[in-house]
């Protein structure tokens, strides 16, 4: 009677595998794809991202928007990457729960609906992503 190991492998936090992993990469890319453009949008156009944040009553607003589009860009790189994975993750999905608090709670408009929702949703996947890890297409798991 033989055992079958190759389901030892298939754990995407250790030693993932290919399949797996490959699964784990798209949903990188997929989850930063929208923050490394946001993040860029909002740091090469900072007067407006910053008369925006002004608007919507954030406290000094330049350095708001500073901080925003660094959190942003860093963290959509750091995800794509795999680098310090489960730690950017819980990062990135407790500011974007902040930000659908911040900018989309005006309910009573169904795009402001729909984009909280998919701020949710955004979360969601961070912490899946933080739970599970980077998968073996990463920085991490060549460093670990």
């Amino acid at each position: 009677m033989s055992t079958n190991t190759s389901t030892n492998n298939s754990f995407a936090g250790s030693g993932a595998a290919a399949g797996a992993s490959g699964t784990i990469l798209l949903g990188r890319i997929l989850l930063s794809v929208i923050f490394l453009l946001s993040g860029f949008g909002k740091l090469t156009a900072i007067a407006g991202t910053a008369g925006y944040f002004g608007s919507l009553g954030l406290p000094l607003p330049m350095v708001t928007a500073i901080v925003v589009g660094l959190i942003e860009l860093l963290g959509g790189l750091a995800i794509l990457v795999g680098f310090q994975t489960r730690i950017v993750g819980w990062v990135m999905a407790i500011f974007t729960v902040a930000t659908a608090l911040v900018a989309h709670t005006g309910w009573a408009d169904q795009m402001q609906m729909i984009n909280f929702m998919k701020n949710l949703g955004i979360a969601g996947g961070f912490l899946v992503l933080a739970s599970s890890g980077p998968g073996a297409y990463s920085i991490d798991a060549k460093r670990g």
